[in-house]
């Protein structure tokens, strides 16, 4: 059983989704858990929801983390730092020849930049400590592609040229980093589809069926936990087959 008692996490994108879920699942492992969004109402309920629902201590920080100034403010602000999980993400899609600069522009600045920005702060840390775990939530659009979304999949492409880096400059001070690139997973974002985008989309799923978020928790629990230690540089696809 993953144990993570006596640990610090920060979640970016941490209200709602996937990054909830995520939070939840190291908070019920022991961790304390930091909780990062934009929104200061909606992240301050995640976290009382899980301190109540795990008894695990839940901090929550609204927070423009794409900001160089709040993320510094951020992690000076913390006792120690064992594990980071960089979330947080947007979509602004639209076809090439039609997208507009600012749409370009503010995916990349969310989705990526804020991971260069949080990993640059919590290494810092980490470095001292000669231990951590970096954990950065990429997609299949990353390694794949998808029409129609040129600057989603150009930023989480980022994210796994940019994981496998920092993984080859940490690995000797006890620090890995890994990414995970989920297929279609049941969300707000999927629960708007058609029923026939959605037959379309199971169709292409071996497994025939979309992933749930804690199937994605439970993946990252394990590769922030002290018992992936061997496991760094890595793009772990969890998508029921459909990259295969």
């Amino acid at each position: 059983m993953i144990d993570l008692k006596g640990q610090t996490a920060v979640v970016t994108g941490a209200s709602r989704g996937l990054g909830y879920a995520i939070a939840h699942r190291l908070a019920s492992q022991g961790a304390a858990v930091h909780l990062v969004a934009r929104g200061a109402a909606g992240v301050e309920e995640a976290a009382k929801k899980i301190a109540a629902e795990t008894g695990a201590t839940t901090v929550a920080h609204a927070a423009d983390i794409a900001d160089a100034s709040a993320v510094q403010a951020l992690f000076e602000g913390l006792d120690g730092l064992d594990i980071l999980v960089n979330n947080a993400g947007i979509t602004r899609d639209g076809l090439l020849m039609r997208m507009k600069d600012e749409d370009f522009d503010e995916v990349i600045r969310v989705n990526l930049r804020s991971v260069f920005l949080c990993s640059r702060a919590a290494v810092k840390i980490m470095m001292k400590a000669r231990y951590g775990r970096i954990v950065n939530l990429t997609s299949i659009v990353g390694v794949h592609g998808q029409a129609g979304q040129t600057n989603y999949a150009a930023s989480k492409a980022g994210i796994i040229g940019f994981t496998k880096a920092t993984a080859k400059e940490v690995a000797t001070r006890g620090i890995t980093c890994n990414a995970i690139a989920p297929g279609f997973i049941e969300s707000d974002m999927t629960a708007v589809l058609s029923e026939a985008q959605k037959t379309g989309i199971l169709a292409s799923i071996p497994q025939g069926r979309m992933g749930t978020p804690q199937e994605i928790a439970d993946l990252t629990a394990y590769l922030a936990s002290k018992e992936s230690a061997y496991l760094t540089g890595q793009v772990l696809s969890i998508d029921g087959g459909m990259g295969i």
